[in-house]
């Protein structure tokens, strides 16, 4: 495919990206003009150039096919543009019957303009161009509603009104110059492309040999006066062929008949400079300068974070001068591999980035580097993922009212995590475990079935005619699959049926078969999607109603989802779609899931403390911290309905007896309660609440016992440390230098865990890194290793619980005197409530997030922020944001 401005960045040096828009810009007058144009299948071209009068000349082919304005008042000409203030009439004459039997004829179609946006609250949608007789009859309409394009064609297949539509993404149409295509192949293949890029693509079936030949051709609104579209028209082409990708390319390229260009280019050379700052320069000082030279380190005084900070330098001057590489001690530095110190020398490659970076004037676009921003590499979406062990069982049971939970989990080899979950795209492995599991779980859910009785939900033709196995197989195929049977699909599964004929078998052994195949099908263990090229692409419908399911019940898409679908009206619904999802119960049970791979429980199940050490403890009391913690969770989450980072800091637990006894909690704070449906499976006793208001140290999930675990016999603040830095905040720190020993050190009488991480901290090899997250676990200090609260460990130490915050991009720790104090700063951090929501998106696309997310990741939060902060507002967020209903080829990477 074609390179766009938008991804030069990442493929070439910055120097050569600007000097090419510079030549451009400089050429700009002499070489852009109409013949750089794609003239081949033109039919029609409107440039505008009239400066007065109430005609709008055409060029193209044949007879010109003018248009006529008739409310002058509304419309101003002038420098090749037209100009709409108000409601206006810009209509033919006559019926363009040239224009439309052309179109008729070869079965494709381009609509291509140039334009300008009043506004983007424009609805209806507002006519932009429009062949068509009224507001619920057309041949095409090209038009805009809201911060969307939208393109509505009639077929032989869609409604007289050109419904389904195809829409480009949200934010699309804004008050700037844009360049809108609408291309329309003969074999049914739509696309959108924005500014040369193509953003939306389905197929659009059918013939458009039911065009009428009496709808006029109209600019601007409807010819029944409804829709009016107010803005700027500064080119408006059609064609009676579909444009190629290349070809649209070349149009936008040209611009709109060479007006504007040099400005545009200028716009796309910024661009392309904060691309490559953000994609190219950012990741390497954040890789390799922040762990010294930051808000809190700062090294020689040099904070290299900030852009003011970077340029006005450290205790040496200024270390970036921009255009001036030689006088920049940054570069100095770096080029003689005197830093990064005590760390490998950059790359030649990461070298000459940052020299052409900063020779071409050093554009800074961020804010600030946020380096958990460039912890993971951009990595292309996924679009065949395995389902995991849980998406498995729900799927079956989901799909065939089949509980298969307890053979699934025996039979198929365990998902192994990978940057935090088990459900990582790039980790979930096959191998022939799988597949003979598979094939085993196949034929023991399909002996489980009424197979009579499930097919009859789809079905009630039994015969072994092609068109009576053809009906059983679409539409039992479509619920099992997830989506439409394909041919191919079809041959190999009516092929089944027919051989078990010809064996003298029954229809129910051949729909068994049949079954027992489309269980071990990729289509079934797997989710697929259509890998696409370029852009920025909404998935299909069907595509589209996984995605939401998976992620919001972690099992398959209901019939409401898949009729929904096959109706194309899901992404036009997706808001009422996704609230009903949501008030299911499946998606409750579903954030279960996330909390137990977030946190590790599982690891709870293996534990086993030094028998010495800790002889309370017991796989039942294991259990219980973990029924403990889902429970506090479903209660704060979804009881209370209470934000997310409410976790940190609500004082109340649910605890079994055994645990209460454990935590020595007093009888007085226990408050009656219902065991919950969530968590009754994890325990053999039943969870009471209690409440914390008036007990020291504990209330939120840092103070339960499922997570203080995490440090070990010896409660470790290095790893719990570590916790609260990566898990809460979102904090970077390198491995240690291979030289390292890193062994735990004991305690001993007059050396505790405090002292021992003091002297860590202390020391200048290891302080740098060390002062960043060991403070943040001095709060939780009178925890013992497997969670019981204390205030003198095993050799009469006194234990305190005061200490700091540092959050990642501030200069100054915040001080806390108790572990209380530490969960309120935690609650009201919104740096950790940022880091909640990237978890709960992590989890929920199945993949590291990077810096190419950063953006979206940011206005799901403020979504999700704005409407409280909820378990339920933030997956809204998510799967209405372009994460979920578009995908991100790697060329836009």
């Amino acid at each position: 495919m074609p390179t766009s401005p938008h991804t030069l960045p990442g493929r070439i040096g910055l120097s050569l990206i600007l000097s090419t828009y510079s030549c451009l810009v400089a050429v700009h007058s002499e070489s852009v003009a109409a013949d750089d144009r794609v003239s081949e299948g033109l039919q029609v071209l409107y440039e505008f150039r009239g400066e007065k009068g109430d005609i709008v000349d055409s060029s193209g082919v044949g007879t010109p096919i003018n248009l006529s304005i008739r409310t002058a008042d509304a419309v101003e000409r002038g420098g090749g543009v037209l100009r709409l203030t108000g409601p206006a009439v810009i209509r033919s004459n006559k019926a363009p019957v040239r224009l439309t039997t052309a179109v008729r004829q070869s079965g494709a179609l381009t609509f291509e303009v140039w334009l300008t946006p009043a506004n983007n609250t424009q609805k209806g949608p507002a006519r932009i161009v429009t062949l068509s007789r009224d507001s619920v009859r057309r041949n095409v309409t090209v038009g805009q509603d809201g911060n969307r394009f939208d393109v509505r064609l009639r077929t032989e297949r869609t409604s007289e009104n050109g419904l389904p539509s195809l829409s480009s993404p949200k934010q699309s149409a804004r008050p700037t110059l844009t360049h809108v295509v609408y291309t329309r192949a003969a074999d049914g293949q739509a696309v959108i492309s924005i500014d040369g890029e193509p953003t939306e693509r389905k197929k659009v079936a059918g013939s458009l040999r039911n065009w009428d030949q009496e709808f006029p051709l109209a600019l601007a609104d409807e010819l029944s006066g409804e829709r009016p579209w107010l803005g700027e028209l500064h080119l408006v082409a059609i064609y009676s062929k579909a444009l190629s990708a290349e070809q649209v390319r070349q149009n936008f390229e040209a611009g709109p008949a060479g007006k504007l260009s040099a400005e545009l280019l200028a716009q796309r050379a910024r661009e392309a400079a904060a691309q490559h700052f953000e994609t190219a320069v950012a990741p390497i000082l954040a890789r390799n300068c922040l762990e010294c030279h930051d808000a809190a380190s700062r090294a020689g005084e040099l904070n290299l974070a900030t852009s003011a900070a970077a340029i006005k330098g450290g205790d040496g001057g200024p270390v970036i001068v921009p255009g001036r590489p030689e006088d920049s001690s940054l570069w100095l530095s770096v080029d003689s591999d005197a830093m990064p110190d005590d760390r490998p020398p950059l790359k030649d490659g990461e070298k000459a980035i940052l020299k052409e970076w900063i020779a071409a004037g050093a554009v800074w676009s961020l804010r600030e580097i946020d380096p958990a921003v460039y912890v993971h590499a951009p990595s292309d979406d996924h679009y065949v993922q395995r389902l995991t062990v849980d998406e498995y069982i729900q799927t079956v049971q989901q799909t065939l009212n089949v509980d298969i939970s307890s053979q699934a989990r025996r039979l198929l080899p365990p998902d192994l995590r990978a940057d935090g979950f088990s459900n990582t795209a790039y980790n979930l492995n096959v191998d022939l475990k799988h597949i003979d599991a598979w094939s085993k779980l196949a034929a023991e859910i399909v002996s489980r079935m009424e197979v009579d009785v499930f097919v009859k939900r789809f079905s009630n033709r039994r015969k072994f005619t092609d068109k009576d196995m053809e009906d059983v197989i679409l539409k039992t195929g479509r619920w099992v699959l997830r989506g439409p049977v394909t041919k191919q699909e079809l041959f190999a599964y009516r092929g089944i049926m027919t051989t078990v004929a010809g064996a003298g078998g029954t229809h129910t052994e051949a729909m068994e078969c049949v079954l027992e195949a489309m269980l071990q099908s990729p289509r079934f263990v797997y989710r697929i999607e259509q890998q696409r090229g370029g852009g920025t692409l909404r998935p299909s419908e069907f595509e589209l109603a996984s995605r939401l399911s998976y992620i919001i019940w972690g099992g398959p898409p209901d019939e409401k989802l898949l009729t929904a679908a096959a109706e194309g009206t899901l992404s036009r619904q997706l808001s009422a779609h996704v609230d009903r999802m949501l008030s299911d119960d499946r998606a409750r049970q579903h954030s279960q899931r996330f909390l137990n791979d977030w946190l590790h429980l599982d690891r709870l199940n293996n534990l086993q403390p030094n028998g010495e050490r800790y002889p309370d403890w017991s796989p039942e009391l294991a259990r219980d911290m973990q029924a403990e913690t889902l429970a506090y969770f479903d209660e704060v989450i979804w009881q209370r309905s209470l934000p997310l980072s409410a976790l940190m800091n609500t004082r109340m637990t649910l605890a079994t007896q055994r645990l209460a006894q454990f935590y020595r909690l007093p009888q007085s704070a226990a408050e009656p309660s219902a065991e919950t449906h969530a968590v009754a499976a994890h325990t053999d006793q039943r969870l009471q609440k209690y409440d914390l208001a008036g007990i020291p140290g504990r209330g939120g999930l840092l103070t339960q016992g499922s997570l203080l675990t995490v440090g070990g016999d010896d409660a470790s603040m290095v790893t719990r440390g570590l916790l609260v830095m990566h898990e809460l905040l979102r904090g970077v720190v390198n491995d240690p230098p291979p030289c390292v020993d890193t062994t735990p050190v004991p305690t001993r009488p007059g050396r505790t865990q405090r002292s021992i991480a003091m002297e860590r901290i202390s020391d200048a090899r290891c302080g740098g890194c060390h002062g960043r997250f060991e403070p943040l676990a001095f709060g939780l200090e009178k925890f013992d290793g497997i969670g019981r609260y204390r205030s003198e460990d095993e050799h009469g130490n006194r234990l305190r619980e005061d200490g700091e915050v540092l959050v990642p991009g501030t200069p100054a720790p915040v001080s806390y005197d108790t572990a209380g104090e530490l969960m309120d700063l935690l609650a009201e951090s919104d740096r950790v409530s940022q880091s909640l929501t990237w978890k709960v998106t992590q989890f929920a696309v199945g993949r590291p997030l990077a810096a190419a997310d950063a953006a979206i990741l940011d206005r799901i939060h403020r979504r999700a922020t704005a409407s409280g902060g909820t378990w339920t507002a933030t997956l809204r967020a998510i799967v209405t944001s372009e994460l979920v209903t578009g995908t991100r080829d790697s060329e836009s990477l």
